[in-house]
């Protein structure tokens, strides 16, 4: 039986899906098809990089943590605001760092997250296909190291991303679903 995660800040009336992983495993795309799917609105993480950030990594550099924090700063402040206006929202998100995710949940939303799990391969061929990305495909190895594995945490939910992208969007829906089944209704997320 798949274990059904927890929400961060249950009783919040916004709800947040977060649709983490390396970069290469799929969260924009997913992230974007889980949005339409509730009819939320779709938030990709790279955008609120500083040019410098993208920079950075575009030649080849990864982030370091300092290099982070403004960034998921921005995030969190976003999200902040949304959570004011009881506006619900799906984030690609890398959440490489425990800390990060972490600082993310302090937004206050209800919040869950869909971990795009992969092998190093699988990512790799991925990222070597992608065309016009800022991040260099050789910052690959880079994600791994800085990637604290989530699994252990009580709202994330893990989704090989081997499988066809059809599948693991309908495997993070499913999920998703079954969730509010156990305590939430599609009404109380609109």
């Amino acid at each position: 039986m798949n274990q059904i995660p927890n929400l961060s800040n249950a009783g919040a009336d916004t709800n947040l899906i977060i649709v983490m992983g390396v970069s290469g495993s799929g969260k924009s795309t997913v992230a974007q098809a889980i949005a339409d799917h509730y009819g939320y609105c779709f938030l990709d993480a790279d955008d609120f990089h500083s040019d410098e950030n993208k920079n950075h990594m575009a030649n080849g550099f990864p982030l370091t943590d300092e290099m982070r924090a403004p960034w998921v700063d921005s995030i969190k402040t976003y999200l902040q605001a949304a959570n004011k206006q009881q506006k619900h929202c799906v984030l690609a998100f890398s959440g490489l760092r425990k800390q990060h995710r972490n600082k993310i949940r302090e937004a206050g939303l209800k919040t869950i997250f869909i971990f795009l799990n992969g092998d190093k391969e699988v990512i790799q061929r991925r990222v070597n296909s992608r065309k016009d990305h800022f991040m260099a495909p050789v910052l690959v190895s880079s994600q791994f190291a800085a990637l604290e594995d989530p699994t252990g945490e009580e709202d994330v939910k893990s989704i090989d991303v081997s499988m066809a992208l059809k599948c693991v969007i309908a495997n993070a829906i499913q999920t998703i679903d079954h969730h509010y089944e156990l305590g939430l209704t599609l009404s109380d997320m609109a």
